[in-house]
């Protein structure tokens, strides 16, 4: 493939590809130009300066280790957007230390071993309640009557929203990180304007059952939050505030898309999955971490250079230089893993990064997933052993979340 016809901010021109050319596209980068030039352009910001797609494996988990040399804290995302903007939609994954180590802190002191225990409680009666209600119909759409819910279920009932409100969170965090694509966008509306709209609505949101929580002993996530405190350090308000609008987006949204590109991945390999089936307990901890792998669901994060001089790969930047992490990239780079693009349940080791990079970035809620994978496919091979996809994944429009917005799918109704 030529370089100079691959073009990664092109929303149309390249992230609608299909699957087989945008890969071939990451081969072509990784090598010929593992750390390529690339100018920034988007459909609704200013033009901005352009950034380095960094490609290969080694160099995203030598930049993700080296969090002095490339920060988080100028924003993870591609554009440049006000502070308050990434500190709001980006919590703590838009922080350097000691911000970040702090506010993790504070976060982490509200997963006690109460919280953790009542969570996995509710990932295996979350799963057999979905799987309940779509067990007689013989078809579906996957995400959105399958996978989509379990983690917006996960997540609500975690900080302790009410069932009356998990559609509503499934409808703000489609907008948040729908990257613009029309079926969640209105055609004359900004996206910056309905992203920032899902976000007010989300924070508004917890900060009613915050207040109500303060002073409390109950078993969810936002009651430990309002009332942890570490040598007299508790979290704000807007702290609560965006973490929860951090968790919708990247506990919510990335989960959901694994286990809908799993089914996608199951149905393509019946091999696997008949292997799956054969012995579950045996196979299904590789299946999770080769289901990420496939999906990589966050494509990409994006960091910024602190000191001229700094090298990687070879390659010398300049204090101010963005470069952005291609995670989808890495999971298929060649001189990692052994028939990159094949689907294999067996693969071991499998050191993917679609939990994000090493160091103090990686992703808070990792184990989470992994058990909500785990649980949905228990469930379904174990009710509906036959569930098969009959169409292609109707993909998200977006060069960030690798997601899946519909994806049929039958099974003989028991």
């Amino acid at each position: 493939m030529d370089l100079a016809d691959i073009n990664l901010s092109d929303i149309e021109g390249f992230w609608t590809l299909p699957m087989t050319d945008r890969e071939a596209a990451f081969a072509a980068l990784r090598q010929q130009a593992p750390i390529h030039f690339e100018e920034y352009e988007t459909e609704y910001l200013p033009p901005g300066p352009g950034y380095w797609a960094i490609t290969r494996h080694a160099d995203i988990v030598e930049a993700s280790r080296k969090p002095e040399l490339f920060c988080s804290g100028q924003g993870t995302n591609v554009p440049d957007l006000p502070a308050e903007f990434n500190d709001f939609f980006g919590s703590m994954i838009n922080m350097d230390d000691p911000r970040h180590a702090r506010l993790r802190r504070l976060v982490s002191a509200g997963f006690t071993p109460r919280m953790l225990s009542k969570m996995e409680d509710d990932i295996r009666s979350g799963a057999h309640e979905i799987v309940n209600r779509v067990i007689d119909k013989g078809q579906c759409d996957f995400v959105n009557d399958v996978a989509g819910w379990l983690p917006v279920k996960i997540i609500c009932d975690m900080m302790g929203i009410p069932e009356s409100q998990y559609g509503y969170v499934f409808d703000q965090t489609n907008i948040i990180l729908s990257n613009g694509d029309p079926e969640f966008i209105p055609e004359d509306k900004n996206p910056l304007e309905a992203f920032l709209e899902a976000g007010a609505a989300l924070a508004m949101l917890i900060n009613e059952i915050a207040e109500s929580s303060r002073g409390r002993d109950r078993a969810d996530l936002t009651t430990a939050m309002v009332n942890a405190e570490i040598d007299g350090d508790r979290l704000t308000v807007e702290e609560i505030q965006s973490f929860f609008v951090l968790l919708c987006a990247a506990g919510s949204e990335t989960t959901r898309n694994a286990i809908a590109w799993g089914l996608h991945y199951l149905t393509n390999n019946p091999d696997q999955r008949d292997l799956l089936a054969a012995d579950f307990d045996a196979h299904i901890a590789g299946a999770v971490e080769e289901i990420v792998r496939m999906a990589t669901p966050v494509i990409h994060f994006r960091r910024t250079v602190t000191a001229d001089g700094t090298e990687l790969a070879g390659h010398t930047f300049d204090e101010g230089d963005k470069i952005v992490l291609f995670y989808n990239s890495a999971n298929r780079d060649e001189t990692v893993f052994d028939r990159p693009d094949q689907f294999d349940i067996t693969r071991d080791p499998n050191p993917h990064v679609g939990f994000g990079g090493p160091g103090p970035h990686f992703c808070l809620g990792a184990h989470l997933a992994r058990r909500q994978i785990t649980e949905m496919y228990r469930e379904l091979l174990t009710r509906v052993p036959d569930i098969h996809a009959v169409s292609e994944p109707d993909r998200l429009r977006s060069s960030f979340i690798n997601g899946v917005k519909h994806l049929e799918c039958e099974f003989t109704p028991a």
